[in-house]
């Protein structure tokens, strides 16, 4: 059963009725800050018909050496006010403030989440439950010679598809936007991927891409072409070799 599911299954065994959760939006999604400035804006709108009380948390954010995000809340920064409360259709501009100081070399990179606070309603027979929202922004710092550095290769995975692997050792974020697959000299796309993954400084990804190819009964192998679209509208392109999977691969 999906989470839904289970979710609506939990409120119908214990009495509870689920609500329908407040509506907001946050503007901008992604938030950029460079070494000289203290505080940006941050237009929070309640898009709803009923109030809203939201919480702001903040959190360095890092990459493990599997690509996985690890959040650790933090001080560096603070959102001014952290706690508010918007009436229906209401809007309010708030401070996102730097505490730390600014690495001249390295971005920095942070999340900031924004919670509904939920609340109970109702009486002892008929207790509502709301489902909070939350939205995760990503916060960038970033001095003026930052870039990204990143270089792609490629394996088979189960099914005859391909593991992306891109790595990036430079000292600010990449996003993939985009990436294609093809025979290299070739023009058909094997495979085509389409998303918005974050690679930060010094840390690998890997991204599945599914391969089509009508008719072909033997495994995909020899020399490919990667072409990879960031998220800034650049592509680069990285020749790698795939081999024959091993056996039992």
């Amino acid at each position: 059963m999906a989470r839904a599911g289970w979710l609506l299954l939990l409120l119908t065994i214990t009495g509870l009725q689920p609500a329908l959760a407040g509506v907001f939006s946050v503007t901008p999604v992604r938030m950029y800050m460079t070494p000289r400035d203290r505080a940006i804006a941050v237009t929070i709108t309640n898009e709803g018909d009923e109030p809203v009380v939201l919480q702001a948390d903040l959190y360095v954010w890092a990459q493990k050496l599997d690509g996985s995000d690890e959040l650790t809340p933090t001080e560096d920064l603070i959102l001014a006010p952290p706690i508010l409360k918007l009436g229906p259709k209401g809007r309010q501009v708030v401070r996102l403030a730097r505490l730390k100081p600014a690495d001249a070399n390295h971005q920095l990179t942070y999340r900031m989440i924004l919670r509904e606070v939920p609340e109970a309603a109702g009486g002892k027979e008929n207790v509502q439950v709301t489902i909070a929202l939350a939205l995760s922004m990503p916060v960038f710092i970033t001095p003026p010679l930052a870039k990204y550095d990143v270089a792609c290769d490629a394996k088979l995975a189960n099914g005859g598809d391909l593991d992306v692997a891109c790595a990036n050792t430079g000292t600010a974020y990449a996003q993939l936007r985009d990436i294609v697959v093809k025979e290299k000299g070739g023009e058909r796309a094997l495979g085509h991927f389409e998303g918005g993954v974050y690679v930060l400084p010094g840390a690998k990804k890997i991204v599945p891409v599914k391969i089509e190819r009508p008719g072909a009964t033997t495994p995909l192998a020899g020399a490919l072409q990667l072409i990879v679209t960031m998220d800034d509208g650049k592509a680069h392109t990285f020749d790698v070799t795939v081999g024959p999977p091993r056996p039992g691969q």
